[in-house]
């Protein structure tokens, strides 16, 4: 399939133009009906790896009313607790081997790269009846070649988080709108031993590079040939605005997904840094309870040369498999599902749905101090930036952590990041078959 150079270089023409299981699914024919699957009954099977955590609505417990509901449609979920990257391998072992779900959730990162290994199933037919349940950007996000996959489930726009309360006893009454003016507060506030931003180098992939590319994307498709571009201005921004950071010793350097990031927050040292909006629950676990009542949502400033502008970090959809034989019923369940909105705001998404307006969890009240946070997130996701991937973009991501970590130790520097995420980039494309552009 990789081979086949041209037809999988159109494909993914659509998704650089728009900017942004085995057990049940197999022909592409308009015919599929609730055949048997145990006494007339369909069973669908579903992956996701939602965060599941205490205070939300459990997947188990969505999908229990869906089984309720349809008792000719019964529908299993499985948690895969586990790395993104880890779980495409095992759907691509699954698939080979038979065993693979009917619905697996993946991250709009990683579709092109599941879609270049085989692994989706064309569900055009069944998804535009549902196309107008969910907003277009997220939507286009889950086609390949202007075919649909799948649908989209959240989106991941970047936010700054802070505790006001200490902002304010630093004397930063204001968030800082300008790169200057943010780095002055940075310097005043790591003084006093407080941190209003975190350099987080596991996230270089994801966070930094949607930073980056909020004013202008990495990956087009010229012709039959791939164009890659990740040495931006806004690359060269981003770089900046981090390095006199580190340089200044004014940000915090501990991963994102490292136990020391919450010790952090729960200890009130770091008091302010940039994430996506589906972290809000993360948030509150992490704290601990430190600071409650008193961090906030805000947009991001022009920091990172992109004006008004955020890009995204993550948000997935949820794609139907190869072999599905019921993607009729798979579908139907899946636009179900993805327009719980009440239920998915529990688990901290900001979803894709456009069936109804997302409230702001009551549970959350207390430690955003009574702030209309989704209403903060709506407006993000209103000034995101799509941020086209292209396939293996996880290899690229990968090379980005490596030269990112040799930043925060002081072993390299930030603007490394970014031409190492243009030769792996060409070096990944070609190792697909792909042609790039010189």
């Amino acid at each position: 399939m990789v081979s086949r150079n041209k037809r999988i270089v159109a494909a993914f023409a659509a998704v650089a133009a728009m900017g942004m299981g085995l057990a049940g699914c197999g022909s592409d024919t308009a015919g599929d009906t609730k055949t048997t699957d145990d006494g007339g009954v369909v069973n669908i099977t579903y992956m996701h790896r939602l965060p599941d955590s205490e205070g939300m609505t459990l997947v188990n417990d969505i999908v229990a009313k869906w089984n309720k509901q349809h008792p000719d449609i019964q529908v299993k979920a499985t948690k895969f607790d586990g790395k993104a990257s880890d779980m495409i391998k095992k759907l691509e072992t699954d698939v080979k081997s038979g065993e693979a779900p009917d619905l697996a959730q993946v991250g709009y990162a990683e579709l092109p790269e599941v879609f270049t290994k085989g692994l989706l199933q064309d569900v055009t037919q069944y998804a535009e009846q549902y196309k107008n349940d969910f907003a277009s950007g997220p939507y286009s996000l889950v086609q390949v070649g202007g075919k649909a996959y799948g649908l989209p489930q959240d989106t991941g726009p970047l936010v700054y988080f802070y505790n006001k309360a200490e902002f304010e006893k630093l004397g930063i009454t204001e968030i800082p709108q300008t790169a200057d003016e943010f780095i002055a507060a940075a310097k005043t506030a790591a003084a006093a031993g407080k941190y209003i931003m975190s350099y987080q180098p596991d996230e270089a992939g994801n966070m930094i590079s949607g930073l980056a590319g909020a004013s202008g994307g990495w990956y087009k498709v010229k012709g039959d040939s791939w164009v890659v571009n990740t040495e931006t201005d806004g690359s060269k921004a981003t770089a900046d605005f981090y390095q006199q950071l580190l340089d200044a010793k004014a940000a915090t350097t501990n991963p994102r997904w490292d136990p020391s990031f919450d010790a952090s927050i729960k200890d009130g040292s770091l008091i302010g840094t940039v994430a996506a909006a589906w972290e809000a629950p993360l948030f509150m676990t992490s704290s601990g309870g430190t600071g409650s009542g008193e961090w906030q949502v805000a947009q991001l400033g022009d920091w990172f040369g992109n004006g008004t502008s955020t890009g995204p970090d993550g948000g997935s959809g949820v794609a139907v498999l190869k072999g599905c034989e019921h993607k009729a019923e798979a579908m139907e369940f899946l636009d179900w599902f993805n327009t719980q909105v009440e239920d998915l705001t529990s688990q901290g998404l900001i979803v894709a749905a456009s069936t109804e307006t997302a409230k702001t969890p009551e549970s959350w009240n207390e430690f955003y101090g009574g702030q209309d946070v989704m209403k903060e997130f709506a407006t993000a996701n209103d000034n995101m930036v799509a941020f086209n991937y292209m396939p293996g973009y996880s290899a690229v991501s990968a090379a980005m952590q490596e030269a990112a970590d040799k930043a925060a130790d002081g072993s390299g520097k930030v603007a490394d990041v970014f031409p190492v995420a243009q030769q792996t980039s060409i070096d990944t494309l070609k190792n697909y078959g792909l042609s790039v552009a010189k």
